[in-house]
């Protein structure tokens, strides 16, 4: 009874077909388990990046300066006896002018690589006299001795140097913390400075950080001009630049945004809000995620092992061969081994070059299992055009990010109308079985 299964599931056209199609489901398995892996090697690798962005400097927000100035605001309550409490003033430069470069640097965590930088920069602008008058504010309350200067930066680890604050005709050096000024910016340095009449400032700043670099457009007129010998840069934000240039030796770009640009004043009381929301700069893009594309070529596998098979079974039927189901099966899971070669090449090697190890190594063993199979060398010339003109088609849509939907939909086209005409006589195979049989 098991050679007569055998015999019919080798020689019946309408039971290789069917058990082609349950191959094909049945490698979806170990393609979930593939995508599932390079889902984990990701997370392991953005792992890698998180613990050197905690030790070097992690993503950085620049927000300021601030000019904040403390004010007693009495409260009556009634028959009450009146209390003062002491309110917080916030005033943003007049102008602010940044200019200077990030220098990248590749470190190393295992066969991780993650992009750090420094960032050298110069901050230059003026701050006009705090005004009190909207806010009716007796003059005698506002205490100017307390006044001082709040600059933000989300991960103090990153400065490299002690900061100089050159303000008006003198110069201080700027402390940890910002004082009362928590509630507007969390994280920075501060410095006392006299305010009463506006002035001046400039100061230079050298920052560690990774990934990603922002900045908060405080001044009514913010100018920002960043250079780095970085080729792949990634603009981000609420604003993008209105000048750049990206070449291979690097790039140059330019922001200005103006206080109309921004969801926030030029001054307030206590909190404001939207201040993080108009944040803008870049990030250090790395030019080649191996994760990402071979993710990208994951989700085209199904339809790689489902064209593989149907031309092997066209192969099959067209030239009169014969082929065992379980040698569709081996088939498919060489079809699935390219993708674990793919991820485990990609992480050695530039991604192009592990996509075309991994798929000549696979086409390769294809190919001999064919000569073997049918004892042709034609045919197994055609199935290697097949799997060449297969995985070229899908490395181009793994290249042509904008276009690929177009480009695939126009390939699978093209695809579906080469294997109908293949299989116009279809019929004709299904008499010539029933003849064979009889």
């Amino acid at each position: 009874m098991f050679t007569e299964l055998n015999a019919r599931l080798k020689d019946s056209i309408s039971m290789k077909l069917l058990f082609m199609w349950l191959v094909a489901v049945a490698l979806i398995v170990p393609l979930i388990l593939i995508a599932d892996l390079v889902g984990d090697r990701g997370k392991t690798r953005d792992e890698a990046a998180f613990e050197i962005g905690r030790s070097w400097g992690d993503r950085q927000s620049l927000l300021g300066p601030v000019v904040v100035v403390p004010f007693e605001e009495t409260l009556a309550a009634g028959d009450s006896p009146a209390r003062t409490r002491v309110r917080q003033a916030y005033f943003l430069p007049e102008s602010l002018d940044i200019s200077g470069t990030i220098e990248p640097e590749t470190r190393y965590r295992g066969i991780y690589d993650v992009v750090v930088y420094t960032a050298r920069l110069t901050f230059t602008g003026q701050f006009g006299a705090p005004d009190f008058s909207p806010w009716n504010v007796d003059p005698d309350h506002i205490r100017w001795d307390e006044a001082f200067l709040a600059f933000g930066i989300t991960d103090m680890r990153g400065i490299k140097d002690a900061v100089t604050l050159a303000w008006r005709n003198a110069e201080v050096i700027f402390s940890s913390g910002t004082n009362e000024a928590e509630l507007v910016v969390p994280t920075g340095m501060s410095a006392r400075v006299e305010v009463q009449q506006g002035g001046m400032y400039s100061f230079d700043l050298a920052l560690d950080g990774s990934r990603a670099l922002q900045f908060v457009p405080v001044g009514k007129t913010t100018n920002v001009e960043l250079s780095s010998p970085w080729p792949s840069p990634s603009f981000n934000g609420a604003f993008l630049p209105d000048e750049r240039n990206i070449s291979d030796e690097g790039f140059t770009a330019s922001w200005q945004v103006l206080d109309l640009n921004r969801p926030y004043g030029q001054q307030w009381r206590d909190q404001a809000g939207g201040l993080m929301e108009s944040a803008f700069g870049l990030s250090l893009a790395v030019p080649v995620d191996e994760y990402r594309k071979t993710m990208r070529a994951v989700r085209y596998a199904a339809l790689i092992i489902v064209l593989t098979l149907l031309a092997f079974f066209i192969i099959e039927v067209r030239f009169r061969k014969r082929a065992h189901p379980f040698q569709y099966l081996l088939v498919g899971l060489a079809l699935c081994l390219f993708y674990l070669l793919l991820l485990s090449l990609s992480e050695q090697m530039p991604f192009n070059w592990a996509y075309g190890v991994s798929g000549g190594a696979t086409i390769s063993l294809i190919t001999l299992y064919v000569r073997a199979l049918f004892g042709s060398r034609s045919l197994a010339v055609l199935t290697t055009g097949v799997l060449a003109i297969l995985y070229c088609f899908t490395f181009s849509l793994l290249q042509l990010e904008d276009y690929a939907l177009l480009v695939g939909s126009i390939g699978l086209f093209v695809l579906l109308a080469l294997t109908m005409y293949l299989t116009r006589n279809f019929e004709q195979f299904r008499t010539r079985e029933q003849s064979t049989a009889n």
